[in-house]
């Protein structure tokens, strides 16, 4: 019995003009975890409302690897998260997430992405994003892709003004023991067909799709 039989998610791959993205192996999950270590934004401010990077390098590549293999573990039809490593030029650049819960019935995902710091401003981030759009509206069939930023991160707000997205209302949260104001945002299917800037490949979804749970 083959490791595609039992887990078909090793076969998905998703390709932008300068990226492929797709669950990492060893190696590239490792490489990960180092790009984490040597960090992933600048240390003045905190852009995440789980304060991940708020530890020393040797913790955040620990953490890294932790919560890959979490998601893995904790799959579920209607609860998953899928973490898939961008590679460009064969070399780990950040890794882009896509989520959902009871996704056959709310058709709704919800996206998160990093890049390491020597990979920022390259627009990277926006075709790492455009692919983790293109599998959910094109290949699984969402109605709305969900994401957020604070109201200080104009680079990710960026990345989500190219691609469609709407405004959604706002969460207040503590970051760092000071009050922080999150941007909710929202894209809807029809949004994502008159917003696609980057051209994205999908092979191997076929055999995923009883795992992300769509009828």
């Amino acid at each position: 019995m083959s490791l595609m039989s039992q887990w078909p998610l090793a076969g998905l791959r998703l390709t932008t003009p300068r990226l492929e993205l797709r669950l990492p192996n060893p190696d590239e999950l490792a490489a990960l975890a180092s790009l984490a270590a040597d960090g992933v934004h600048d240390p003045a401010v905190q852009p995440f409302t789980v304060a991940w990077t708020d530890v020393e390098p040797e913790q955040r590549a620990r953490g890294v690897l932790q919560y890959h293999w979490r998601c893995w573990g904790e799959w579920q039809p209607d609860a998953w998260e899928l973490n898939l490593v961008a590679l460009r030029d064969g070399v780990v650049v950040g890794t882009q997430g896509i989520a959902a819960r009871d996704f056959a019935v709310l058709r709704e995902v919800r996206t998160g992405s990093w890049l390491g710091r020597a990979h920022h401003g390259q627009g990277l981030g926006t075709e790492m994003r455009a692919a983790a759009l293109h599998l959910a509206f094109a290949g699984l069939g969402a109605r709305h892709a969900v994401s957020g930023a604070y109201a200080d991160n104009a680079a990710s707000l960026a990345v989500s003004g190219k691609l469609g997205y709407r405004e959604d209302g706002v969460e207040h949260h503590v970051v760092r023991g000071r009050a922080a104001v999150l941007r909710r945002l929202r894209l809807t299917s029809d949004r994502w067909r008159e917003h696609r800037p980057v051209p994205v490949g999908i092979e191997g979804l076929a055999e995923c799709l009883p795992w992300f749970g769509p009828e």
